[in-house]
């Protein structure tokens, strides 16, 4: 009889829409005004600047028969970040969404649409609370699992217990990802693909395949995968749930890009600034590897350590995400439950991004990428330091004040010091 109820209990789910969860989160960011002897179309504002963002999402899901689920996220982005959103490989906001080339509105869009199956491959389970893009139930700890449709890239990769949500941790675009992985998406981060799945107790193995955009930083996706794609593989070893992780990651791209070497050689023979996108071609590469690790400490995990590592073949022009072509981060999160307030969370971490030679030549000769253009260049590792410390004062809404600091903003030993001055409030449903 209880066997029946539950059959037809789990029968009553299926086809009913689910509200998974919403959310609101504010940022109010100050940039402090900074040496600049110079500067370019895309650098941070010598003066300092002072902007607001807020991002609102409504997140749904239905499960369907066969193990297939399909969900559907909106969501909504208002504002703008400091100095534009340019100016830095490490952009210190990131919540905010880059206007581009595409003209962005301001009304809400369709920001994830995608359907799930899985397979279970054994007996053992664990329970799935609900929340963004996941439905309440069990679900096996080993099996296959494969999405498609529309969705984020890093929604499944390159995943860190204590540096992966810009909503919630660290606002840095070099700590919430690996910045030197150019992963597919459009210009809000998000594109149509593939992922494929093999789930193990102590390991798991993810490949996807995506549509790579048009141009850089576009909005428009180029829907032929043999002419233009990004493609992905990641290894995660994790011997149990709880401990240590460790991600290897390797992307190779193909799209319609221009190489940094080409653009300059134009640009000698005519006597004018270089200019990557005149070089853009169809059949370009672009490939690279991330190391990502974590590693629990005390308090059940809440304080732990993590670190990235990752590398580009710096070649062909900076697409997707930002100009960094190696990186090397790590931090610490330190559990509240150490003065007395076991949900606040202090965290500090450092990310070091650097530029391929031929990348720093051209942007020293006055070319500009998406994010980056000075007029000129005299080579420096970007360095940044973000400290956090988040608290609840009330159920459902978070606030964290966020200092950040960067020398050489934009790989430039000229410009800088720059320093950010933050408060962020999450408010989740």
């Amino acid at each position: 009889m209880l066997a029946s109820l539950a059959l037809h209990a789990d029968e009553a789910r299926l086809w009913v829409p689910q509200w998974l969860g919403a959310q609101y989160t504010f940022v109010d960011q100050h940039q402090d005004s900074l040496h600049s002897p110079y500067a370019g179309n895309l650098s941070l504002h010598p003066e300092g600047d002072t902007a607001r963002s807020h991002t609102f999402g409504a997140y749904f899901g239905v499960a369907l028969p066969a193990h297939l689920q399909l969900y559907a996220d909106v969501e909504m982005f208002k504002g703008e970040g400091v100095s534009g959103a340019t100016g830095l490989g490490g952009l210190t906001n990131g919540d905010v969404i880059r206007s581009g080339t595409a003209g962005l509105g301001k009304g809400p869009y369709l920001a994830r649409a995608f359907l799930r199956w899985s397979l279970p491959l054994g007996e053992d389970s664990v329970d799935v609370e609900r929340s963004q893009d996941h439905l309440p139930g069990k679900e096996s700890t080993q099996q296959i699992e494969v999405k498609l449709g529309t969705m984020a890239v890093n929604d499944d990769l390159d995943k860190n217990r204590y540096a992966g949500s810009t909503r919630t941790q660290f606002m840095n675009w070099s700590l919430f990802n690996n910045t030197a992985w150019d992963f597919a998406a459009d210009t809000r981060g998000y594109t149509d693909g593939l992922v494929v799945a093999w789930a193990h107790r102590s390991w798991s193995l993810r490949y996807g395949i995506y549509l790579m955009p048009y141009e850089a930083n576009g909005q428009r996706l180029v829907y032929s995968l043999p002419d233009s794609n990004g493609q992905q593989l990641e290894l995660t070893l994790q011997p149990r749930v709880d401990g240590w992780a460790l991600r290897l990651l390797a992307f190779r791209n193909k799209a319609r890009m221009g190489i940094y070497e080409d653009a300059i050689a134009i640009a000698q023979a005519t006597g004018q600034l270089p200019d990557i996108r005149a070089d853009d071609q169809p059949g370009r590469h672009k490939y690279g590897f991330g190391l990502n690790g974590e590693l629990p400490l005390a308090d059940d995990g809440d304080t732990g350590l993590f670190m990235r590592a990752g590398w580009n073949d710096g070649r062909t022009e900076s697409f997707v995400f930002t100009e960094v072509d190696r990186t090397l981060s790590g931090g610490l999160q330190l559990s509240g439950a150490h003065w007395g307030r076991p949900t606040d969370h202090f965290s500090i971490a450092l990310a070091i991004n650097g530029l391929s030679s031929i990348h720093a030549d051209y942007l020293a000769l006055g070319g500009e990428g998406f994010v980056l253009g000075d007029g000129a260049l005299n080579y420096g590792r970007e360095q940044i330091l973000e400290a956090y410390y988040s608290f609840t004062p009330v159920a459902h809404l978070t606030l964290s004040p966020d200092l950040q600091l960067i020398h050489n903003p934009g790989y430039n030993r000229d410009r800088g010091p720059a320093r950010f001055v933050g408060l962020r409030a999450h408010l989740e449903l």
